[in-house]
């Protein structure tokens, strides 16, 4: 059985499909300040928290878990700047008891749910994995200190980890079942969509001066359902008793700009923008290189075209609007 902590939120809950269509057995851990019950529609739900050691224990000693996957972190980087305090209780002390938890019940296969925000500002792009980490938030640091604790954990025990950093995560599941809900948005594209759909009068451009070809920032955008199948390889590879780190993107970069555009191709919808200063933590460019995760774990991402991407966010954009309003 996998244990998918967090996995009523956005990345969790399609990983949660993704494998229970491979034939997997799931159990969901989540809290629901961030997810929703409605997502997991796949395997069983137990409610609870990460800060419930005993609640851990029991699972652990309950159910018949081979593998952790860790989706339970807070991920807003101007709110971890605004309250560092939470996310280093959060992201860092709740892992903490996780890992302890595992290793008291003799379970030793872990996949961590990171972030390109560790390489901070890139000194190049593409960014590959030995990209010197630098992060220039509390989020991109928390979830820096949880790698190297992973790392200092697999030296000591008996204990294997992949950690897959993932660079921007957008579309929706193709079918519809589970998409993007955050309450509140903070991510670009479904606040683009907002707009085309009604909800917002305008996007807010943070920036207009960065070093770049139009003077936003450029950002690598990886589908969703290729994340999940990022996770289903990393467990064939955790059967082998390794510990590895991958980047998760399509190396391709879109600024801003660019992705206004592409929605008001595929909404059909004018968008309209104002802009606005630039805020801290946002580096001007960050494109990940996949080639380690493409050889080793023998990955391709499926959804590779930006309009692709979008489509299958406006679908279930359109869906979930029309349910909820």
């Amino acid at each position: 059985m996998i244990f998918i902590v967090g996995g009523a939120g956005y990345i969790g809950s399609h990983v949660n499909k993704f494998l229970s269509k491979k034939g997997y057995k799931t159990l969901i851990l989540d809290n629901l300040s961030k997810g929703h019950e409605e997502f997991v529609k796949w395997g069983e739900f137990i409610k609870g928290d990460l800060k419930d050691k005993r609640l851990l224990d029991k699972i652990f000693k309950e159910y018949n878990i081979t593998t952790v996957m860790h989706f339970a972190a807070l991920t807003d980087v101007r709110e971890s700047i605004k309250d560092p305090r939470s996310y280093y209780r959060n992201n860092v002390k709740n892992t903490l008891n996780l890992l302890d938890a595992m290793q008291k019940n003799n379970i030793n296969r872990f996949i961590f749910s990171s972030t390109c925000a560790v390489y901070g500002d890139p000194i190049e792009t593409p960014i590959t994995e030995d990209h010197p980490c630098n992060p220039i938030s509390p989020y991109g640091r928390s979830k820096l200190m949880i790698e190297k604790i992973l790392e200092d954990y697999s030296n000591a025990y008996d204990f294997n980890y992949v950690s897959l950093r993932y660079f921007n995560a957008a579309g929706a599941d193709p079918q519809t079942e589970i998409g993007e809900w955050h309450d509140p948005e903070t991510h670009l594209i479904p606040i683009i969509l907002d707009v085309a759909i009604g909800k917002r009068e305008n996007v807010q451009i943070f920036g207009t001066d960065y070093p770049t070809p139009d003077g936003t920032c450029i950002r690598d955008y990886i589908h969703v359902m290729d994340l999940a199948d990022a996770h289903y390889k990393a467990l064939k590879l955790l059967e082998e008793d390794k510990s590895e780190i991958f980047n998760l993107g399509n190396g391709d970069g879109f600024s801003v700009k660019e992705i206004i555009e592409t929605c008001r191709e595929v909404t059909g919808e004018e968008i309209p923008t104002i802009e606005s200063d630039r805020r801290p933590g946002d580096p001007p460019i960050l494109i990940g290189s996949s080639k380690k995760a493409k050889k080793i774990l023998r990955w391709e991402p499926e959804f590779s075209d930006i309009k692709d991407i979008i489509e299958t966010a406006w679908e279930w954009h359109q869906k979930l609007n029309n349910e909820i309003i």
